[in-house]
């Protein structure tokens, strides 16, 4: 049984509505449960931001988007502007999927200039970057995390939940020691309980992404 209490839990969700059918209907529901529960971000499609932007309106809880999802294998340029276009939008927090095909070649400079793009074009924005953790070996998780953190990004992120399996705790104990105790890391994919979101925060996380939180949530 989870250790963390269920409100601290609340106020570390990102909750995420990603579906290609999700409707605007729903991300509204989504944004007025979210303040109810005091959630930290409700995460939908760039072309549902703007629904999310106007129903949080004032709220703490920020509206976010994805960039470059779900693959990350979109150019700097198109990222960037995507970023542009989610801030016009009304997005506060970005989560941009890394160029992971390019880590593993060994090209890290383009990664570090791929998140860096995004960064630039969204200064007043929290940017959590995927990494992708399901595809990567240990060495590259942590040449990963390094890179997110130098480019200037705000949270590593491990997963889409799209490319096979989620967040593990060794993965978050892993960026954890990577990026130091001050750093974001977030948990994502996989988090359908109080026990597995408590295990991701007892392991280092500090922000969960999740799409099952209403129902676990009381």
């Amino acid at each position: 049984m989870s250790r963390v209490s269920p409100e601290t839990i609340a106020s570390m969700i990102d909750h995420t509505l990603l579906k290609p059918d999700t409707s605007r209907e729903q991300v509204r529901g989504a944004c007025r449960a979210a303040v109810a529960r005091g959630f930290a971000a409700v995460c939908v499609p760039p072309t549902l931001v703007g629904t999310a932007a106007r129903e949080l309106g004032g709220a703490k809880v920020a509206p976010c988007t994805v960039i470059g999802f779900p693959t990350g294998a979109i150019t700097t340029a198109v990222k960037a502007f995507e970023a542009r276009d989610a801030v016009s939008n009304g997005a506060r927090e970005l989560d941009m999927v890394l160029a992971v095909a390019e880590l593993k070649a060994g090209n890290h400079g383009y990664v570090l200039e791929d998140i860096r793009s995004v960064v630039a074009e969204a200064p007043e924005c929290t940017v959590k970057v995927i990494i992708e953790t399901c595809l990567l070996a240990d060495d590259e998780k942590r040449v990963a995390s390094e890179l997110v953190a130098r480019a200037g990004a705000h949270f590593v992120k491990t997963s889409t939940g799209l490319a096979g399996s989620g967040a593990t705790a060794h993965d978050i104990r892993l960026i954890r020691e990577v990026v130091g105790s001050e750093f974001g890391v977030k948990a994502s994919g996989g988090i359908r309980t109080l026990d597995d979101a408590g295990a991701m925060i007892e392991a280092g996380a500090n922000r969960l992404g999740t799409s099952s939180a209403l129902a676990f949530l009381p």
